[in-house]
């Protein structure tokens, strides 16, 4: 039956809003557990000076000069050179580091790497035929501890 021919309205069906997910923000990288950090890559045929900062990643392939302080990794590949210093919480050196370790959780020096300077880290692995000239602390923890024989001196020499 066609009501409009007897003088009633048509009515048609009202087409239903879009209904609208609650909001919810993006997760962040550094906030998404089992989420892999981002990894930055310095290939082999480039060379780049300046400071390297910021959590993620790095892997260098090429030359890097200055200094680098991630939270994440950094992998020195077979070949590549790094001048600076470090900081990262796992450093591995399969190519040349010249600088110091300024502070990592765990150092991996390759049969292939070579460190021509100072580290400090919480531990440290080194394999046969691996170089490295300059002093190696690790395996200490001060700030648990507290009765570290590494204590800071002032300029009198004296414990602070």
């Amino acid at each position: 039956m066609d009501l409009a021919r007897h003088g009633f309205p048509e009515t048609k069906p009202e087409a239903e809003a879009p209904v609208q997910p609650a909001f919810r923000p993006a997760p962040t990288p550094a906030s998404t557990p089992g989420k892999p950090k981002a990894e930055s890559l310095i290939a082999p045929d480039i060379t780049i000076e300046g400071k390297i900062e910021g959590a993620g990643h790095v892997r260098i392939a090429g030359s890097f000069k200055g200094d680098v302080n991630v939270r994440g990794d950094l992998t020195i590949e077979a070949g590549a050179r790094v001048t600076g210093s470090v900081r990262a919480e796992k450093v591995t050196i399969a190519g040349e580091l010249i600088g110091n370790i300024e502070s990592a959780v765990h150092v991996d020096l390759q049969q292939s790497g070579a460190l021509t300077g100072d580290l400090k880290a919480g531990s440290l692995s080194v394999a046969a035929g691996s170089r490295m000239r300059g002093q190696a602390e690790f395996g200490w923890d001060d700030a648990k501890d507290g009765h570290s024989t590494h204590k800071t001196h002032g300029q009198n020499g004296t414990a602070p």
